[in-house]
């Protein structure tokens, strides 16, 4: 495989490593910064374990962008009602997703593409607290 495989595994697995702290310490808005510094920080040392500068370069960046990129929306999914551990279960099982699919050659850039784009657009989009069968139950 040529370098640009192991840049673009290095940056899927930043990506990985920032939606995995994303989702474990999002809740606030200083766990969101934090998740942002660790994300970077993994994939700073995913990239030196793989390589060289070039993938520590990728896989920061990787995850600034998957931790920047999800860690709005977990905050949006707690603030509506979902659970922490339950959150952090399931996004923690789409990090472990990301990482895998950063295996495909050329995935890994995207995924550092994608996640930043599809948190920026569901926090658009993003309501208030869904109203459930309570709107039903009218008074």
């Amino acid at each position: 495989m040529g370098e640009w495989y192991w840049i673009g595994l290095a940056v899927g697995v930043g990506a990985a490593f920032g939606l995995l702290f994303a989702g474990v310490f999002s809740t606030t808005r200083a766990g969101a910064v934090g998740a942002i510094l660790l994300g970077a920080a993994a994939g700073v040392g995913v990239g030196f374990g793989l390589d060289d500068w070039d993938e520590a370069l990728g896989g920061g960046l990787g995850g600034l962008g998957g931790a920047f990129g999800s860690a709005q929306v977990v905050r949006g999914a707690v603030g509506r009602g979902g659970t922490r551990g339950g959150t952090a279960t399931l996004v923690s099982l789409a990090a472990l997703v990301v990482a895998a699919l950063a295996l495909i050659p050329g995935v890994g850039y995207l995924e550092a593409l994608v996640l930043p784009a599809l948190g920026a657009r569901l926090r658009r989009r993003g309501g208030e607290r869904y109203a459930g069968l309570r709107i039903l139950a009218r008074d």
